[in-house]
């Protein structure tokens, strides 16, 4: 097979590389269609930014001049007002009265002039009309109750701007400016309203928009009340008062620009507004987006249309030397068929071998399975045959092999660091003592196990559990190397490390060190030892998976693990685990708080759990309990039970569901709005567990032992 392969890449290869020189015309053809389309892209973008800018700008400028008017029309009102409250002086109503006649033909003489005003006229102490400058003698009129009248007697001397209103004596649409008079004691003398023409206003806007349909003008109060709009809206319609526009004149923004949906017609535009100099008055002018959209869209047509007639003659090119490409390269393989059937062979061999060796991988871990469901076969099979009775011994065998298929899960699960760890605080110099017995158990009869354990060994947070495989799996891999026995220490003491080669930080840590006096490992097989899946025992005795559970065993409780070994010699294991320092007065509230039942204890259990075989199996144990279950396959469907008011002995949940939220999100949640409610978590996995432990919530790891979900539930059969 190497004389072959030697062979193969001694023979002259063909010098001509069609496939860079066919991948050199496929990127030239994506550059003539990428390039292009990103410069159009590019180029609209940028033209329709451009676009929206100078529309902007554009009723940014109609706004200042239709600000300019209204600040010329307004002081020059403000300004005939008050040559009238000048001319009144401290005139009550019934001076006013006497002097009727002077005082029509002066205010006729004072507002004739002005096109904007439509009429002048007093309103007495009481609201009564005194005197007019359409008509003589003022026709009997009470404007007590309307709210130009009350709101200029309340503001004086600040004016009044009313609602657009018909007018009835200059009989013509208009609104009105109101100031209120005082007295030489502040006493009220009565009002000065001017009546301002609308149509003045529509036909300087008019003017201003050039007869555009898109652009509007406007004229608004500060409280949002329209006063002017050309063009004006539709029959009855009426604009909201919730608006970003109305918004910012509630909060008294002298200028600004919005992009908004109109309230009334639900047209999107551009709009500018501007305060009217010292007046509760806005001016605006807005420009609909869509005719922006259209002008652009006519103008990027008509440069794609341009741009794209040099694109196709580079693309007719680049097609036409393809299938030039493509004829030559059939000419040359049809010449060169020989050193592609080789090459091809060899690349199959190669392949085969690959293969190989992965299904040599699978197999090894399919064996250990095969072995357990054997096991669960032969005894269900008995179990038949027996016709179900009798079956204390192949129940036994079946949980037996189910521990053993539980353990391998767990050890699969730990080097992917997703097996759920249930740390807590570990005495070492009482804990190892206690697990020594296992540990020489495994050991065999051949190995003597040694245990030093220094005095005052610093605790450490870790699964009590992984911790103890971890153990168990180096003395397994001593037993394998002493053959012949030999002696096998686990020596456990303090150690500060400042500046090792662990790569772990500075800080306090236990060590512990498991040596045996074995054959040794060779330096190459040392650096992989912690590899999963990598083995030196015989084919069927291994599945390489111990010392990679060690690794991610100690990695998980913040440590790392070292081998050292000698041919010959034997092998020393070090295990560095920080040194854990008490927080549970810190920490008590929430767990406690996770611990304490429901004040609403009702004796139903909220299942949570979208695999309905496991929510089957759990609601039976709860039912043996003497609860009532009630299931749910989301978290979502849980929350909106919850939040419809059902209460619950406890809400037993999965992590990983289908839905928006997951069993996290849900604990999260109850916490938050139900701080009462007990509630577990359940999962198989380890993700995302750091957040399910700061809220201080019992998981329950899958699967779990029967007495872990009693001890969460009060109900009573």
């Amino acid at each position: 097979m190497q004389r072959a392969e030697r062979d193969a890449v001694d023979f002259p290869m063909p010098s001509r590389n069609f496939a860079a020189t066919r991948r050199v015309l496929l990127i030239v053809l994506a550059v003539s269609i990428v390039f292009p389309l990103a410069c159009l892209a590019g180029y609209g973008y940028f033209d329709y930014q451009h676009r929206v800018a100078d529309s902007n700008d554009m009723i940014d400028r109609l706004a200042r001049v239709t600000e300019e008017q209204a600040v010329k029309v307004l002081d020059l009102n403000q300004q005939v007002a008050s040559r009238i409250v000048d001319l009144l002086g401290n005139d009550d109503d019934a001076r006013i009265r006497a002097h009727e006649a002077a005082l029509h033909d002066r205010l006729r003489q004072i507002g004739g002039d002005f096109p904007q005003v439509a009429s002048i006229f007093l309103l007495g102490v009481s609201g009564n009309l005194l005197v007019s400058s359409r008509v003589y003698p003022a026709p009997v009129l009470s404007t007590t109750h309307r709210d130009d009248f009350n709101s200029a007697k309340a503001m004086r001397p600040r004016p009044f701007f009313s609602e657009p209103v018909f007018g009835a004596l200059s009989h013509t649409n208009v609104f009105n400016t109101a100031i209120g008079r005082s007295g030489a004691y502040g006493q009220f003398l009565g009002v000065v309203s001017v009546a301002l023409r609308t149509d003045y206003f529509l036909r300087f806007y008019r003017e201003l928009t050039n007869g555009d349909a898109s652009l509007s003008l406007g004229l608004y109060r500060q409280d949002g009340t329209l006063l002017v709009r050309y063009p004006a809206w539709p029959a009855g319609a009426k604009p909201t008062q919730k608006s970003p526009f109305t918004a910012a004149m509630r909060d008294k923004e002298l200028f600004g620009h919005i992009r908004m949906n109109s309230t009334v017609d639900g047209v999107e535009r551009l709009l500018a507004f501007r305060r009217v100099g010292d007046y509760p008055l806005y001016v605006t002018s807005a420009y609909a987006t869509a005719s922006i959209a259209d002008a652009w869209r006519r103008h990027f047509v008509l440069i794609a249309a341009i741009t794209a007639v040099p694109c196709a003659a580079i693309w007719l090119l680049v097609f036409f030397c393809l299938r030039q490409l493509a004829d030559e390269r059939r000419a040359w393989e049809r010449w060169q068929g020989e050193v592609a059937m080789r090459l091809s062979a060899e690349a199959a061999g190669r392949q085969l071998q690959r293969m190989g060796a992965l299904g040599n991988l699978v197999a090894n871990v399919a064996h250990d399975f095969n072995n357990l469901l054997m096991v669960v076969s032969a005894n269900t099979e008995l179990a038949r045959l027996k016709r179900y009775n009798n079956l204390e011994k192949e129940v036994l065998a079946v949980e037996r092999a189910t521990a053993t298929a539980e353990s391998l899960t767990r050890r699969l699960l730990s080097v992917a660091k997703k097996q759920p760890l249930k740390q807590e605080p570990i005495d070492l110099a009482r804990w190892l003592p206690s697990a020594a017995p296992l540990i020489d158990a495994a050991l065999g009869d051949n190995v003597e196990m040694a245990l030093n354990v220094v005095d005052n060994v610093w605790q450490v947070l870790a699964d009590p559990t992984d911790l103890e495989f971890a153990i168990m799996n180096l003395a397994v891999n001593a037993r394998d190397a002493m053959p012949r026995g030999g002696h096998f220490v686990i020596r456990c003491q303090n150690n500060r490390l400042v500046s090792s080669d662990t790569l772990l930080p500075d800080g306090e840590y236990v060590l512990i060190a498991c040596s045996d006096d074995g054959e040794g490992m060779p330096e190459t097989v040392a650096r992989r030892a912690f590899e999963p899946l990598f083995t030196t025992k015989l084919r069927g005795s291994g599945t390489g998976l111990g010392l990679a559970q060690v690794l991610a065993m100690c990695e998980q409780a913040g440590g790392t693990a070292k081998i050292d070994s000698v041919p010959g010699s034997g092998t020393t294991v070090r295990l560095y685990l920080p040194r854990y320092r008490d927080r549970r007065k810190a920490s008590a509230p929430n767990v406690e708080m996770s611990q304490q039942p429901a004040s609403t204890s009702s004796g139903v259990v909220l299942l949570v759990e979208d695999n309905d075989d496991v929510a089957a199996g759990v609601a039976a144990v709860l039912e043996s309990f003497g609860c009532e279950v009630r299931h749910e396959l989301t978290a979502d469907q849980a929350l909106d039970i919850l939040t419809g008011g059902a209460k619950f002995e406890l809400v037993l949940s999965d992590i990983q569901m289908p839905g928006k939220l997951n069993g996290i999100d849900l604990a999260e949640k109850v916490r938050s709005a139900w701080p009462g409610q007990k509630i577990a978590l359940m999962t198989g996995y380890a993700d995302e567990l750091e957040r399910a432990r700061r809220l201080g919530i019992a998981i329950l790891a899958k699967p779990f032992n029967i007495d872990e979900l009693h001890a969460l539930v009060a109900c009573e059969p």
